[in-house]
């Protein structure tokens, strides 16, 4: 593989409250994953990252989320799977009309946090997610982690399902990724995390927390705008893919 996608959670912004640096992030991705409301991004913030990755010409995607503003997103919760297709289908929804305004359209849908997370193993939340992408546009990619029930269900749907690679994150020796909190979730050397990610376009493997080196295959590599130092290690990413002569370039 001599091309990767890089992607960034974009529009987690609320009000006069500012989470990351959306203008910079987007100077330096292929893709934005935009928050559509339920776990952050109010529309006024929305239209404005839209907007800049119009400007930009950055892909925007839906990245849907549990109804979960207090959490972030981040607590799972056990919504009766029609429920949660309808919440589905109201982001994109919400997200479409903004990019629209702002001359471009949601090209993708992601799930968030818990969400993403839940759609891993959890069969009846990836099917209700996937319903209602199929429902909205059966052409729009799902973008999910590899071997997860999510991408599974995409495939059977008839869904493009995308892999995806988190720069920032560890990884536990199932191929998953390590809960935030527990030792070795995060990363934030910006050289290490470049590193791990020329080593996986080069040989599709992550080297897990338990010292494995685990099998993947993705097409677009995740850095979170919201973590410290995102701009600096985005920046790097970028760095050690030229010099490695990987091309970054939209997986859409």
């Amino acid at each position: 593989m001599s091309t990767i996608d890089l992607n960034a959670d974009l529009g987690e912004s609320w009000g006069r409250w500012t989470l990351g640096d959306d203008e910079a992030m987007l100077g330096l991705v292929t893709s934005a994953n935009v928050a559509c409301g339920f776990h952050a991004g109010d529309p006024s913030t929305l239209r404005v990252t839209t907007t800049g990755a119009a400007g930009a010409e950055v892909v925007v995607g839906a990245q849907v989320s549990y109804p979960d503003l207090r959490g972030f997103g981040r607590r799972f919760l056990d919504i009766e799977p029609d429920a949660l297709t309808d919440d589905v289908l109201y982001q994109i929804g919400g997200l479409e009309a903004l990019c629209r305004a702002a001359g471009t359209r949601v090209r993708y849908v992601k799930p968030h946090g818990a969400l993403y997370n839940a759609t891993r193993t959890h069969t009846a939340q990836a099917r209700a997610v996937v319903r209602a992408v199929r429902a909205y546009d059966p052409s729009l990619p799902v973008l999910g982690l590899p071997g997860s029930e999510l991408l599974a269900e995409a495939e059977r749907a008839g869904l493009r399902a995308v892999g995806e690679f988190f720069v920032d994150r560890g990884y536990t020796g199932a191929g998953g990724l390590v809960p935030r909190g527990e030792p070795g979730a995060l990363l934030d050397d910006p050289a290490e995390a470049a590193e791990r990610l020329v080593r996986m376009v080069g040989t599709g493997t992550v080297r897990a927390v338990d010292g494995s080196d685990v099998a993947v295959r993705a097409e677009s590599a995740c850095l979170h705008g919201d973590s410290s130092g995102a701009v600096a290690t985005a920046r790097r990413v970028r760095d050690e893919l030229a010099r490695a002569g990987i091309t970054v370039t939209p997986f859409v």
